[in-house]
């Protein structure tokens, strides 16, 4: 399935309009989990890049963790979602550490974003002022965010569209995220983004069934626990038959 059309030009302020160009690659639809070596794993089920970055506030385990709570935890998964590579990724924890307040600046404005995402995804298709807002936020993001595009030879040989950052390079690492989010009102996708039914999962993830019916965010977690709680509560009602 081929990548939505990038929204960088589309949605910034006064921006010129040009040909469209597409997100950064990030993880194949359905993936469920990488990390950079030593880091923790991160869930990827929601078929988008911007769903995948909502989710990083649902982690699974008890208690629950945030994949957000140091900067660079948001660059582990920048980097396990294919939105940052390896050598800008160094980058930018040697200027971490030149210029703390700036990824301390960085790292909240990453929560803020996904907060607001999580708005967009939660009830953007229902309420429009939850549409308006969150354009509103993409644009203040993309405002901020100076920089050239360029064609880039990868490492298997393909090529792809890259967002090489100028001046503030803090400032431009949520692009590929916003722009994601972007493709998602331009494309009108809100209407197929469905939260997991499972009572204690806070996933989110885009449905691409031909039907629409997609319930859960991974078969193979959620689904397989909806299957075995229906089992156990089947068996609990036919026990006094058998009795």
């Amino acid at each position: 399935m081929s990548q939505p059309t990038s929204l960088a030009t589309a949605l910034a302020p006064g921006a010129p309009s040009t040909a469209p160009s597409t997100a950064p690659s990030h993880r194949s639809p359905g993936a469920s989990s990488g990390a950079s070596p030593g880091g923790p794993a991160f869930a990827f089920v929601g078929e988008r890049l911007w769903l995948d970055f909502v989710n990083t506030d649902a982690t699974r385990g008890k208690p629950r963790t945030d994949a957000l709570l140091s900067f660079d935890g948001l660059l582990r998964w920048l980097e396990a979602a294919g939105a940052l590579d390896a050598e800008r990724a160094m980058t930018m924890r040697r200027r971490a550490v030149e210029q703390p307040a700036g990824a301390t600046a960085a790292l909240v404005e990453a929560r803020r974003t996904r907060a607001m995402l999580r708005q967009l995804a939660e009830r953007g298709a229902r309420t429009e002022r939850v549409r308006l807002d969150a354009l509103a936020e993409l644009n203040r993001v993309l405002g901020r965010s100076t920089g050239t595009r360029r064609l880039e030879l990868r490492r298997d040989g393909s090529v792809g569209r890259a967002f090489v950052p100028v001046g503030d390079a803090f400032s431009t690492l949520l692009i590929p995220v916003v722009e994601s989010a972007g493709d998602a009102l331009v494309l009108g996708e809100l209407a197929r983004v469905r939260r997991c039914a499972g009572a204690d999962c806070a996933r989110v993830f885009y449905d691409g069934t031909r039907n629409g019916a997609r319930r859960w965010c991974d078969m193979a977690s959620c689904g397989n626990r909806a299957k075995a709680a229906r089992f156990r509560q089947a068996r609990r009602r036919a026990a006094p038959d058998l009795a």
